[in-house]
C-alpha cells in the first residue's frame, strides 16, 4: 500500500475511532439523563446542565483545534485528529512525536515524508496513553490514598503537595519555552528569532491578563477560555507584525 498519511484508509479509520467515541458519549449522556430523572431532578436543571456543559467545551475544543494544526504540519491532519479526538494534549503529543522523530534526525518543523517516521510517532503517541491509562486503572486508587494520607496531614503538607504539583506542570512548560527560544533542530538548523520571543511575550501577557481579570471579577466562566484566547491571540500577533514589520525583522533568527 502506497504511504500517504492523508489518503482514504486514514479518513476512513479516524471516522471509525470518532464515531466510537460520539456513541459513547451519547450513552452516557443519556444513562446520565435518567438517572437525573429517577433522582427527582427537574428537567429545566437537566437541561441547563447540559446546555453549560456543553458551552464548558468549547474552550478546551479550540484549545485542542489548535494543537491539531500545530502537528498537522508534520504529520498531516489525520493523525492529530484522532488521537486528539480520544485523549491527548499539546504537551504529550508533541513531546512523544519529537521523541520519535529525533531517532530519524528529523522533527515537527518539517514535513514527514517517510512511512517508518510517521509509524514511529504514530505508535510512540498511542502506546504512551496506553500505558498512562492502563497504570491509573490499576494503581490509582492506591496512589489517591497514600497521597491523600500524606497530604490531609496538615495544613502544610497540603500546601507542599500543591506547590510540588504545579512545581512539576511549570518544569514541563520551561522545558517548552527554553526549546523554543533555543531553536536548533536535529539537523543543526534553527527557527528561534525576533517572532519566537513577539508571540512567547504576547501569549504570555494576554494570559497574565486573563487570569487576573478572572480573579478579580469572579469571571469563572471565562477562566475555562483563557489558554485559547491567549494562543489566538499570539497567532494574532505573529500575523500582524508580519505584516506591518520589515521583513528583515520578521525572518530574523540567531539559531
Amino acid at each position: 500500500m502506497e504511504f500517504n498519511k492523508e489518503g482514504l484508509f486514514m479518513y476512513l479509520a479516524a471516522a471509525a475511532v470518532i464515531l466510537f467515541v460520539v456513541i459513547e458519549a451519547l450513552f452516557f449522556i443519556v444513562k446520565a439523563w435518567k438517572r437525573g430523572t429517577q433522582l427527582g431532578i427537574s428537567k429545566q436543571t437537566l437541561r441547563n446542565t447540559v446546555v453549560s456543559s456543553a458551552l464548558f467545551t468549547v474552550g478546551p475544543a479550540i484549545s485542542i483545534l489548535v494543537t491539531v494544526l500545530a502537528l498537522s504540519k508534520a504529520l498531516g491532519i489525520v493523525l492529530p485528529w484522532v488521537r486528539l479526538s480520544v485523549i491527548g494534549n499539546l504537551a504529550y503529543e508533541s513531546t512523544a512525536a519529537e521523541a520519535a522523530l529525533s531517532s530519524f534526525g528529523l522533527s515537527l518543523n518539517a514535513e514527514v515524508t517517510d512511512p517508518t517516521a510517521f509509524a514511529t510517532v504514530a505508535w510512540c503517541m498511542m502506546i504512551g496513553n496506553m500505558c498512562a491509562l492502563t497504570l491509573v486503572t490499576v494503581l490509582c486508587k492506591g496512589l489517591q490514598k497514600k497521597i491523600g494520607n500524606v497530604a490531609n496531614k496538615s495544613e502544610g503538607s497540603k500546601k507542599l503537595a500543591d506547590m510540588i504539583s504545579a512545581a512539576a506542570f511549570i518544569g514541563i512548560i520551561a522545558a517548552f519555552v527554553a526549546r523554543a527560544i533555543n531553536g536548533t533542530t536535529e539537523d543543526g538548523t534553527g527557527n528561534a528569532g525576533f517572532m519566537s520571543i513577539a508571540v512567547l511575550i504576547t501569549s504570555v501577557v494576554i494570559m497574565t491578563l486573563l487570569d487576573l481579570l478572572c480573579r478579580k471579577k469572579n469571571l469563572d466562566k471565562l477562566a475555562n477560555f483563557t489558554m485559547p484566547i491567549a494562543m489566538f491571540a499570539a497567532m494574532g500577533m505573529a500575523v500582524l507584525l508580519s505584516a506591518v514589520l520589515p521583513q528583515d525583522i520578521v525572518n530574523y533568527v540567531w539559531r
